[in-house]
């Protein structure tokens, strides 16, 4: 595969970049959240089994968020490879989703097991929202079209 793709500037439709924008920010405004007045929400996703003290694991988290989230807005030369970098975060951290409806953790209204589990189906959404917005599910596939 053509790895240059990941760094050539691609053209995305204006609601394509909207939408990535969108994400940008969604996620500065998650990351610092997760910093400040969420941190005991956010806390419910990790995992029992994950080595990492929940609070540490809440800040680095949120920290991450930020600067995909602000990497999402001003970096557009380089959207494709923090698409790519974006979706692998929030398939990275799925699995914490998955821990809290299985320990059945309350968190952000999710104080159902019918919550929890309807919450996972949003981290696909997230994944897509990432590839399509940065343009990387069209450069994934010029790069496959070029082996």
């Amino acid at each position: 595969m053509d790895l240059s793709v990941l760094t050539r500037p691609t053209r995305t439709s204006v609601p394509a970049t909207i939408a990535r924008v969108a994400l940008g920010l969604a996620l500065v405004g998650a990351g610092t959240t997760h910093l400040t007045v969420a941190r005991d929400e956010f806390q419910a996703q990790v995992p029992s089994w994950f080595p990492v003290d929940e609070d540490v694991t809440v800040l680095a988290s949120g920290v991450v968020e930020i600067v995909l989230g602000g990497s999402l807005v001003v970096l557009s030369r380089w959207k494709v490879a923090v698409g790519l970098i974006a979706a692998a975060f929030f398939v990275a951290i799925f699995p914490g989703n998955l821990a809290q409806w299985a320990e059945a953790k309350d968190g952000f209204g999710l104080d159902t097991d019918e919550k929890r589990f309807g919450r996972l189906f949003f981290q696909p959404v997230l994944v897509a929202w990432a590839l399509w917005s940065t343009g990387a599910f069209a450069a994934l596939r010029r790069a496959r079209r070029r082996d």
